[in-house]
């Protein structure tokens, strides 16, 4: 065995982030191949041990995406996934080739249901092809993962065969996956136990599991496997997913960092024994969060455990007066253990580039010389209308700076007419791709509707728009709202965000963002999908 592949039984729990495979097929989150290199560099930043960076035969563009982060992220395992046939291997395969560390991630349904109705064979023929892939798998790399799909409403003795048979073929990790989120903690655990005690070989290889959140026990039942000798998580950055999502790393982590006296005893640890029980850095998992959101679109809500913006809010009296006398009374952690700061930038119109740029590292930002320019306009033009500004805003504006899809069309103004006895009208310049100045005007229901309708009758690209949100940065009438938007065009979703303390005009540079994309692909003709989507579900 190499370094390169996880020891049967690591002395943490191994967390393997599929964010950018199982994550991207969330409705609405996909991703162009530069975002998943941003979001890939972020885990290997945050400390994931594998990231599962895509499904490489489902399309070009994700067999490029994987090949560039296998190409370019250090650090990690880089993975790819890969049904049990020959042609999905090979490319998995060819698309994790550049990684010192690479993984095939195969998988075939086990369940009767599925055998009936989905791959319409035996279990002898599933026996059997299980068998014959994780061996192809096995000659192409080292380092071969087998999940037996749907595992938890598979026939225990069946599931015990084919991971049998998994494991004489070369497979080094096992995964169980929860594939419809139907299984409860107590049954999830008992499965394990079950596969532990009855499956020749199961010691010498890494068990793993994969939780769907469809009944709300994703994390549960993940923590429930752990307890029960799982020591690799599959897991997404706010838990996004097919259907309900995933487990959510963030909630994996934190509890086995807040409750590591709990889970010692399980990992043969003295139960006041501090060391972590992963290796995720957890000053890294705000920023992940927000990265994901942003890119993605997909908002966290609220009273989202760890990351949620009201996750260490507290407003009832009683709540307030204990934590003013000790902070223990009602937290449970302390928010910079995830990377988040009540710390304010004083800084205004006078302040200089480097006092700028020497924030911004503090902050996790390493920004090159361009970029840096264009992220201190933005803070100078801010500071102009703020008296003070928070980290808050400086992340808000760099994140909007810096995730700039290609500029076909660019934002050059927008004005707005709007009031109870008036028609909300909105007249809109863009930049087009040729360098040419175009302006239109139209009449909305709203100032926002008003805009995008402006904008729809200069750039003509038939769209639908699905979904909008505004979100305020920090409290206060001069803070920065955040807009997130997505569009819909031929099935393909694209997604748009840009914060400014002016709501229209982000909604517009939002709005923009997302045109931009969609045209883009428009303007590559983009190739239709080799897998349907519903094909290319996953584990």
């Amino acid at each position: 065995m190499t370094a390169s592949v996880p020891t049967a039984q690591p002395e943490h729990v191994l967390i393997f982030d599929t964010t950018l495979r199982d994550g991207e097929q969330c409705p609405g989150a996909t991703l162009n191949t530069p975002e998943k290199l941003e979001v890939a560099r972020q885990l290997a930043r945050l400390g994931v041990d594998i990231i599962e960076a895509g499904f490489p035969f489902a399309s070009p563009g994700d067999f490029e995406a994987v090949r560039l982060i296998a190409e370019q992220v250090q650090g990690p395992i880089i993975c790819g996934l890969a049904r049990a046939l020959p042609g999905d291997i090979k490319r998995c395969a060819e698309a994790v080739a550049p990684a010192s560390r690479r993984r095939i991630h195969t998988f075939l349904s086990t369940s009767d249901i599925h055998l009936q109705y989905q791959l319409r064979k035996t279990r002898a023929e599933v026996l059997a092809i299980a068998a014959e892939m994780v061996g192809y798998s096995r000659s192409l790399v080292e380092d071969v993962e087998f999940s037996p799909m749907d595992a938890g409403r598979t026939e225990p003795e069946f599931l015990y065969r084919v991971i049998e048979a998994a494991i004489q073929a070369g497979a080094r990790t096992i995964n169980i996956p929860d594939t419809v989120g139907y299984t409860t903690p107590q049954e999830f655990g008992q499965l394990i136990a079950g596969i532990r005690a009855n499956v020749p070989g199961i010691e010498g290889v890494v068990l793993s599991v994969h939780c769907h959140n469809d009944l709300g026990l994703a994390v549960a039942n993940s923590l429930e496997a752990v307890k029960n000798g799982v020591r690799q998580i599959e897991c997404t950055i706010n838990g996004i997913g097919e259907r309900a999502g995933n487990a959510s790393l963030e909630e994996i982590v934190m509890a086995l960092f807040v409750r590591r006296n709990y889970f010692n005893p399980y990992f043969g640890r003295p139960v006041a024994c501090q060391d972590p029980l992963t290796q995720i850095k957890t000053q890294e998992i705000y920023r992940t969060s927000r990265l994901v959101s942003n890119l993605t679109g997909m908002l966290v809500q609220p009273n989202k455990a760890i990351v949620g913006a009201n996750a260490f809010a507290h407003e009832s009296g009683i709540h307030q007066d204990g934590l003013l006398k000790n902070k223990n009374t009602y937290e449970i952690m302390d928010a910079q253990s995830i990377g988040l700061t009540d710390n304010t930038l004083v800084l205004g119109k006078h302040s200089g580039r480097n006092a700028f740029r020497s924030r911004l590292e503090e902050l996790g930002y390493q920004l090159s010389d361009d970029d840096l320019n264009r992220a201190f306009l933005r803070f100078k033009d801010l500071a102009d209308k703020k008296k003070t500004v928070s980290d808050w805003d400086l992340e808000a504006i760099v994140n909007d700076e810096l995730r700039v899809a290609p500029q076909a069309f660019t934002l050059e103004r927008v004005q707005v007419s709007c009031g109870d006895h008036g028609l909300p009208t909105a007249t809109v310049q863009l930049l087009g791709p040729d360098g040419i100045e175009l302006v239109d005007a139209a009449v909305g229901t709203g100032p926002v509707d008003a805009v995008y309708k402006a904008i729809n009758r200069i750039v003509q690209v038939p769209n639908e728009l699905i979904e909008f949100s505004v979100q305020s940065v920090t409290a206060g009438i001069d803070a920065i709202g955040e807009v997130t938007i997505r569009l819909r065009h031929n099935q393909q979703t694209y997604s748009g965000h840009s914060a400014n303390t002016d709501i229209i005009v982000a909604s517009a540079r939002a709005y923009i963002s997302a045109l931009n994309k969609l045209y883009q692909t428009l303007k590559e003709g983009s190739q239709p999908m080799l897998l349907s989507r519903q094909e290319a579900k996953e584990v």
